[in-house]
């Protein structure tokens, strides 16, 4: 087969790689750019652990074809800290103990942080929904909804000026 450029962008910044006509975006994330965060728990999109937000939705990207991305805006874990400040929502994760292994800990922040963007007051039955395609098998689920909790908190606040 015929390997193809794609140009796109992740975590704001262009780039191009190249592709397979079938080879997955997460394997284009892990073996062609680096970007190691997105886990391949499952390969099957029944996990969570290698969620990304393509163009404000959140995805697995081991169902998305690389060649899908073209033109695409893609955030990755990588994308989520602003340089070496952490986002709410991984700090709430140190804090609340709320990873273990780290297989599934990408994947919960990144879903967790597309929920917040949108529902900013998200409550504990509303996270426990949209975490449902989240799998853990470390830390259970109670502390990583304890996180999200924590983090939505600090998230409304309003800025320290």
């Amino acid at each position: 087969m015929t390997q193809k450029v794609v140009s796109t962008t992740i975590n704001g910044e262009p780039v191009q790689f190249l592709s397979e006509p079938g080879g997955s975006l997460l394997t284009a994330l892990r073996d062609e750019l680096g970007l190691t965060g997105s886990k391949e728990g499952c390969n099957n999109g029944n996990c969570g652990a290698c969620n990304v937000v393509l163009n404000g939705e959140l995805v697995n990207s081991c169902c998305v074809l690389a060649m899908e991305v073209e033109g695409a805006d893609l955030l990755t874990i990588e994308g989520v800290a602003q340089g070496d400040q952490l986002h709410p929502l991984q700090n709430s994760f140190l804090e609340n103990a709320a990873l273990q292994c780290g297989i599934c800990t990408p994947g919960f922040i990144v879903a967790a942080k597309v929920l917040l963007e949108n529902e900013p007051d998200a409550d504990e039955a509303r996270i426990r929904h949209w975490l449902a395609g989240n799998l853990c098998r470390c830390t259970g689920y109670d502390k990583i909804v304890r996180a999200v909790l924590d983090a939505a908190e600090q998230m409304r606040q309003p800025a320290a000026t």
